[in-house]
């Protein structure tokens, strides 16, 4: 179960107005990729630097608010999610104390999930909408990376997972377009398939098989995107 919820207060400068009346209705997790906590706070809240993220996570569970909800942090940059393309003014950006080269910690994780939970059922959005970094962004980023529990949020239904074991006969475009059904953007299959793999098969390499191929199919049959519903 989640942890109780506290939250430091920690305001930072780096912030807007959402775009044309948006509303947060995504959650990007993101990982510092810096040495310690204090340093990507610091990163985070200076003004020199133009970037932020609404919540930023410690190894050891405490959380730190620094961009208020209802406000546009500079988290995301270039990406899309599904026909959404300003990802910045439609979600809320969570950052993980973490380098990318080590496990997350329990108690960090224990806050994320009590922190989603929260998140969630203020803002109304659905667990398939709480994506990586390296989801909206896969030709650029890698995070939160193959050592982040996708699995584990997805038990308690703050994000999705598919563990579908039948396989497929592999196609790459059917592949690029399952998965443009789930919400990734159009992005060659070199890119894809590794952002795809961080996530959902973190220890698997090799060339596109069938076993990819059930998983793009299973996300994009339960979890399609409503393009009609949304606006770039």
């Amino acid at each position: 179960m989640p942890s109780e919820l506290v939250i430091q207060e920690h305001p930072s400068p780096n912030f807007g107005e959402r775009r044309d009346g948006a509303r947060p209705d995504l959650v990007v997790i993101h990982y510092t990729a810096m040495a310690t906590a204090e340093a990507a706070l610091e990163r985070l809240c200076s003004s020199e630097h133009e970037v932020s993220a609404h919540y930023l996570i410690c190894e050891q569970g405490q959380v730190f608010r620094l961009v208020d909800d209802e406000m546009r942090a500079w988290h995301a940059g270039a990406g899309q999610w599904g026909e959404v393309t300003d990802v910045n003014s439609r979600s809320i950006g969570i950052e993980l104390a973490n380098t990318g080269a080590t496990p997350f910690a329990a108690a960090q994780m224990d806050a994320l999930e009590a922190l989603l939970t929260d998140i969630l059922a203020r803002h109304a959005i659905p667990p398939e909408r709480v994506i990586g970094h390296s989801d909206m962004a896969p030709l650029r980023k890698i995070d939160p990376g193959p050592r982040f529990d996708w699995k584990r949020l997805a038990l308690q239904d703050l994000s999705v997972f598919s563990t579908n074991l039948e396989g497929i006969e592999p196609n790459e475009v059917r592949f690029v377009q399952d998965l443009q059904a789930f919400g990734y953007p159009e992005t060659p299959l070199e890119a894809l398939l590794p952002a795809f793999r961080s996530r959902f098969r973190p220890l698997h390499h090799g060339p596109l098989d069938g076993r990819d191929m059930a998983l793009a199919h299973d996300l994009a049959t339960r979890f399609p995107v409503d393009r009609d519903d949304l606006t770039a």
